[in-house]
């Protein structure tokens, strides 16, 4: 297979693809993940009112966790994503679990030229902060997205807190996710956000933050964005 072009790191492909493997067990590389979720899920339906029905695209969804997630809620899920691997993985074991999700390797940018306007919801979750041009992949999820839905966020923030924590600690001191997983370079600021989310024609209607507490070895949602964080957006209209 010729290497990923376009807007996409294919080194940050070649890490993802190699952890494809232990995507899905719970004590892995992925834990980290599998722990925060059930937050994830439960912070997504409060945003959209519920996840029964709804045509739902998760842009970046890896071995499938969250997809399946939403699919077992009653969700019909489309999951796109450029590790061939990690998508093997989302596949097989939506299989095994008796859930019917659309797995695709295509970009959202592509996918936003053929399915504009298609979906109730669009997720894109750990994933901004992945690639070289996030702005366009925020874009893409707007387009993607009917009026009056709902498109969801989750990465991490640029400041010397989120460093020391989500970098130093998380990946060299605890070694929660494996080191080199992220940059502070490429870590975002809501603003970097926002601001191509508006220009896509969505507002704004909710940040969140995701905390740990490692003296309890628990997270949990909460004011305060510092580190990591979720924004919720609507498309106007119906």
């Amino acid at each position: 297979m010729s290497p990923p072009t376009g807007n996409v790191d294919a080194e940050e492909i070649g890490r993802f693809d190699a952890l494809a493997a232990e995507w899905w067990d719970p004590h892995g590389s992925s834990a980290p993940l599998h722990r925060i979720n059930p937050l994830r899920l439960d912070y997504i339906e409060r945003q959209c009112g519920g996840l029964e029905g709804l045509r739902v695209l998760d842009a970046g969804c890896g071995g499938g966790l969250l997809s399946e997630g939403m699919a077992a809620r009653g969700a019909r899920v489309t999951g796109i994503d450029l590790a061939p691997q990690a998508l093997a993985v989302a596949r097989e074991h939506a299989r095994q679990s008796g859930l019917e999700i659309d797995y695709r390797e295509i970009a959202a940018e592509t996918l936003a030229e053929e399915q504009a306007g298609s979906y109730d919801l669009v997720t894109c979750l750990e994933m901004l902060e992945h690639v070289p041009d996030p702005a366009a992949i925020v874009r893409a999820c707007g387009q993607m997205v009917r009026p009056g839905g709902h498109v969801i966020f989750s990465t991490i923030n640029r400041t010397p807190r989120a460093w020391a924590l989500a970098i130093v600690a998380a990946e060299h001191l605890l070694g929660m996710v494996p080191r080199g997983t992220h940059s502070y370079q490429r870590l975002l600021r809501p603003s970097e956000i926002a601001t191509p989310a508006r220009e896509a024609g969505l507002e704004i209607t909710d940040l969140t933050g995701l905390h740990y507490n490692p003296l309890m070895d628990m997270f949990r949602l909460g004011p305060g964005i510092e580190v990591n964080y979720f924004m919720s957006c609507q498309r106007a209209g119906q």
